[in-house]
Formats: structure tokens, sequence, C-alpha cells
């Protein structure tokens, strides 16, 4: 069966390991259009820190960011919604996490097109993305945020997410995003709320989507979506509900689903009858 809808996730998903979409992934989105499918990007990146991939694609649709949280119209260069974190409620979840744990390391993401990502001490982040290092204190808190993201020096991730929802899962949602990456956001909102947001303005459903991913924070979008693709590199947590697997992210695992649903194989970066 072929989707009207093909939601991709971006990190560990559609882009590679250099953290850009491959000749062949492109040329597979590219079988959409003629098709009757619409892709839309469905990533845990708020707007600011993917803005360049996006127009690196030549999007120009819907993307649901940050978790969910953001609908941004990529070719307008404009939020249609943005859900926000009660900082106050953040902070009490934080306090609660660190009461089991011990002091974390932290980041958190400010709202907006513009928003910056804040680090405090002895946060870490890998690959491209860029955040501003500041002491831990009022200034994390001194704007309107969309997510906070924790470290700990022992736990592992899976570990930490543990903890923090047996400490605050009454208060926001937690979830494993990548390395080194556990997540607070607003409670209730997660990627399937914003992908069935994005596609009810498209005038489609659940039952038109097809959903790829690599990480426990996909497990939602996985369960609204009628067929769920984990990349080979996936969370373990996310292939057991996958209804497939394909090849990992660094050997085009999206292109391939997509050449085989949609048609041709484009494998070394031609399309082939």
């Amino acid at each position: 069966m072929s989707y009207r809808l093909v939601a991709t996730d971006m990190d560990g998903t559609l882009l590679g390991p250099d953290h850009l979409p491959s000749t062949r992934s492109r040329a597979a989105l590219g079988l959409l259009g003629p098709a009757g499918a619409t892709h839309v990007v469905v990533t845990g990146r708020p707007v600011p820190l993917i803005r360049e991939v996006l127009r690196d694609l030549d999007y120009e649709g819907l993307a649901v960011c940050g978790q969910g949280g953001q609908i941004f119209h990529v070719g307008e260069d404009r939020l249609l919604s943005s859900v926000l974190m009660d900082r106050d409620v953040a902070r009490r979840a934080l306090d609660r996490v660190e009461a089991r744990t011990g002091e974390l390391a932290l980041s958190v993401n400010r709202d907006g097109l513009d928003g910056e990502m804040l680090a405090g001490p002895g946060f870490t982040l890998g690959g491209t993305l860029h955040m501003t290092s500041v002491p831990r204190g009022p200034e994390l808190w001194a704007e309107p945020l969309n997510k906070v993201t924790i470290q700990h020096p022992v736990h592992d991730d899976d570990t930490l997410a543990a903890l923090a929802v047996e400490a605050a899962g009454d208060l926001v949602e937690v979830i494993v995003t990548g390395p080194g990456m556990v997540e607070l956001t607003p409670l209730g909102m997660t990627k399937a709320s914003g992908l069935a947001w994005a596609a009810r303005r498209m005038g489609l459903t659940a039952a038109d989507t097809i959903a790829f991913g690599d990480m426990p924070n996909d497990i939602p979008m996985f369960r609204w979506a009628a067929h769920g693709v984990a990349m080979d590199n996936a969370h373990p947590d996310l292939k057991s509900i996958a209804d497939e697997v394909t090849t990992s992210n660094a050997e085009d695992g999206v292109a391939a689903v997509l050449e085989r649903l949609y048609g041709g194989s484009l494998a070394g970066g031609s399309l082939c009858a």
C-alpha cells in the first residue's frame, strides 16, 4: 500500500551520520509528489535548530518541530502554533528528579523562530547543534521555553529517563530523543499530537500515514500512524513496536522503503526504471 502522508524524523532517520540528507534520500522524496503523497518532517529539534536543514532540502511545507510543540510553515517562515512549557512546572519537575539523582546538567530551548538553546555547566552536545553556555541560574528561566534537556554524569539515558518518569511523570513528558538527550516537555505533548494537527490541516488522517523514526520519542507517532518503520540503528524500544525495520540511516533506510512503495530504484543516487 502507498500512503498519502510520509512522516519522517530527521536525526538518525532521514539524515545520515553527517547530519545531512543523502542524494538518494532527496531523490526518493522526489517520488512522493507525482504519486500524490506529501512529506512532513516530524523532529525533536525546535525550529531554530532545524531551519537550515529544511532550507537545504528545499522543503516548503509544514514541519512538526520541538517534539510536536511547534508547527512551522517552512515556505512562509512562520510558526503556526507553539506550545510553551510552564517554567514553574519545569522547575518543580527538575527539583523532584534531582532529589533522586543529585545535580543534573541541563539545557533549555527558548521559544520562537530564533530562540536560543542555553546550556548550564557540564552539559555537552554532540553533532552540529549550536548552544550558548550560561551559568546555572535565573538566565535559564528568564524567557518562555519549549523544553528542558537533562544529563547525568553516571546514569545512562534510559536509566535517567526512568528515574525522571518516577519522580515527575505527573508533571511533564519524559522522552529519550538521542544520545545524552533526555527531554522534559509539556504534559500531553508528543510527536503524535503535533503530527495529528498537521495532518488535519492537510485533510489527512492516521490511516493515510507511514512514519519513520529511530528513538523512543517516535513511539507515540508510530502508535498513531497506520504503519511505523524503524531504522536498523533505532532504539530497541522503538523496534519492538514497529511494523517494519528498514536499513540504517547510514544506508538510506528511508529511501529504500520509499523506493519500494512509490516506484524505482535509486541506489547510488540514480533512478532506474
